[in-house]
């Protein structure tokens, strides 16, 4: 059965990286969901890769769920006119609402904080608290060693099945998005 996807989390880093090809990623991504009616929900500052999905999403026309801590307000970019906005008391009651709010979630490159957002979902599916997607974008491959670890931690014996976890992938944002619209 399949069941569409209104609203999506994009979990992404706060800088640009190294490589420019992880700005035009993400632009491209912010682009095919406004095009999709695909709701972004964000951690809401207009700053890296995170700002560039959200002008991307609305320079298209599309929907913007913004959710912040002040504390992550203040260090950053004043949020961005013509999105909602909601105001956390923590970066953990922050994840929560981002997960409530989206149907699945796009993974593009970051650092710590786009690896803690992802691991704790992949926990979460681990042991079935959720069903929700993730898709990766494997920008220039740098999902690839994240890729090789999860695979290694299956031949250690620390995941039974790499397979059990709703995880889908690719190497650029339009195949990225026939998977979400797939799914």
């Amino acid at each position: 059965m399949k069941r569409k996807i209104n609203s999506i989390a994009v979990y992404c880093g706060h800088q640009y990286g190294t490589d420019p090809q992880f700005a035009r990623d993400a632009a491209r991504i912010g682009e095919l969901l406004a095009k999709n009616n695909i709701k972004l929900i964000f951690g809401g500052g207009y700053v890296g890769l995170m700002g560039t999905v959200c002008s991307a999403v609305l320079d298209n026309g599309g929907r913007v769920l913004g959710v912040s801590t002040k504390h992550i307000a203040a260090l950053q970019e004043p949020i961005m006119q013509g999105i909602e906005l909601r105001m956390m008391d923590s970066i953990n009651a922050r994840k929560t609402e981002m997960f409530n709010e989206s149907d699945g979630f796009i993974i593009l490159p970051g650092g710590l904080g786009t690896l803690n957002e992802l691991s704790d979902i992949m926990t979460m599916q681990q042991v079935g608290e959720t069903k929700k997607p993730l898709f990766f974008l494997n920008t220039s491959k740098f999902w690839s060693p994240f890729t090789r670890l999860f695979i290694h931690m299956q031949n250690s014996g620390f995941i039974e099945d790499v397979h059990q976890y709703k995880i889908f992938g690719a190497d650029n944002p339009d195949d990225l998005i026939k998977k979400v619209l797939e799914y």
